[in-house]
């Protein structure tokens, strides 16, 4: 396909998207299935073409005057891009398979500049009826928090201290795939790839490096939040909300393989992927305890845990870099019951945690409705459990890693927060509670 065919294929699968409300995953796919003559490299031109227009979409459909594909991506051309009018011409020409030429309105309303007036909403693209809630904690520097999160995201790797060490892993990546990860200041443990378009993403699972167990694809925020938490050898631990593992993954290492993590997920199914991980991973310190119907899985774990971790469910505002398409289908009402699980889950995995022992609850969220409230509604209920100062969190890790955060991570009233603007990462809310009775 020539590059104006393929502005054209994503201009046809943006307006799928729109007027069918649906994932941008299955439209492309869709897409790809009724075109079979497209290649893979044409698949994947299109596909970061529309996943850069869908981040960008509010301020690219206002920058153009309207909101179907084609604006959208004319708004990304002029907005995001740097191409000027002519240089858009020569693309939007409506020869041989290019887009229709532009219109004099379109003409008009792209050589004007009209997001230098637009409001916060737009120029930060996010989704107007969030304002308010983005608004609580970020206060003005909501536009600039959230064009960060409209950016496009690196390929962060943990390096796992069971199998390797830092420098070593990052060796083999260099050989492997002819460049050298990034060793963001963060963490020591983290390799990161910034994106190149134009190379693709490697396929790290089908490195050595990956089958070998030497690294494990998690996203530095992910890692941050579970050294937060403040798992340590000899612990007893139970991730109640583990998914395919990654924060389990992430916490053995630190424990050295000495004590021992629960890992749970109330769907069996997302616990799926989780023992092929731990073996390929040497992990031996981990019991995965899969539900079971009219069976409690957890009963002997009541007040014995020293750490209990909860991911939980959440709107994944946080992750807005990797599903761009997510923030444009988010509805009050899914927050809504985003809080109610939520509420229910943090409640449930109190039941496991000792006198003394920690509860840390974890968001991939940037919304204070999600994160401090539920945090500030169970402490109200709950005056056994205090919460860690936030300060006292940052300086144990700190002084573990041997680093020092900056104001990197922002530290609130009940917790502490990371950003792509300020730490880099995707976006996470992590309190720690201590239960004193």
């Amino acid at each position: 396909m020539t590059p104006v065919a393929r502005i054209s294929a994503a201009i046809e699968v943006l307006d799928d998207i729109i007027d069918r409300r649906r994932p941008a995953a299955d439209a492309l796919k869709d897409w790809g299935l009724s075109h079979r003559f497209a290649g893979s490299k044409d698949r994947r031109a299109i596909g970061d073409l529309v996943f850069d227009a869908l981040r960008h979409r509010s301020s690219a459909a206002f920058a153009a005057g309207d909101e179907n594909g084609r604006a959208i991506i004319l708004g990304l051309f002029r907005v995001h891009r740097g191409l000027d009018v002519p240089s858009i011409e020569r693309l939007i020409s409506g020869e041989r398979f290019a887009p229709l030429p532009l219109t004099d309105e379109e003409r008009a309303v792209l050589g004007a500049d009209r997001l230098a007036e637009a409001p916060d909403h737009v120029r930060g693209d996010y989704p107007e009826w969030l304002a308010e809630e983005l608004g609580r904690v970020f206060g003005e520097d909501v536009v600039a928090e959230m064009q960060a999160m409209a950016a496009s995201a690196p390929l962060d790797l943990r390096v796992n201290t069971l199998k390797s060490e830092p420098d070593n892993a990052a060796r083999e990546l260099t050989s492997e795939l002819g460049r050298a990860p990034e060793r963001p200041a963060l963490s020591p443990l983290c390799l990161r790839l910034p994106l190149e378009p134009e190379r693709g993403e490697p396929h790290i699972a089908s490195t050595e490096c990956f089958l070998k167990g030497h690294i494990e694809i998690q996203d530095l925020g992910s890692q941050l939040a579970a050294e937060f938490a403040g798992a340590r050898p000899g612990m007893q631990v139970l991730d109640f909300c583990a998914g395919g593992g990654g924060k389990t993954l992430a916490m053995a290492p630190a424990m050295q393989n000495h004590g021992q993590i629960f890992a749970y997920d109330s769907d069996r199914r997302r616990l799926a992927p989780i023992h092929d991980r731990l073996a390929r991973a040497g992990i031996r310190n981990v019991q995965v305890r899969t539900p079971k119907p009219g069976s409690d899985v957890l009963d002997d774990l009541e007040k014995r845990m020293d750490l209990v971790l909860v991911d939980a469910p959440c709107t994944g505002t946080g992750t807005w870099r990797r599903n761009p398409d997510a923030k444009w289908r988010i509805r009050p009402g899914s927050l809504a019951e985003r809080q109610k699980d939520q509420a229910a889950v943090i409640e449930a995995a109190a039941r496991y945690v000792k006198t003394g022992g920690r509860l840390a609850y974890i968001t991939c969220s940037l919304l204070e409705s999600e994160n401090s409230d539920r945090v500030a509604a169970f402490l109200a209920d709950h005056p056994g459990f205090e919460a860690v100062d936030p300060e006292t969190l940052v300086a144990a890790y700190e002084t573990e890693a041997m680093i020092e955060t900056g104001d990197a991570v922002r530290r609130l009233p009940l917790g502490l927060m990371l950003t792509p603007r300020r730490s880099g990462t995707d976006g996470f809310f992590i309190a720690v509670l201590v239960r004193r009775s």
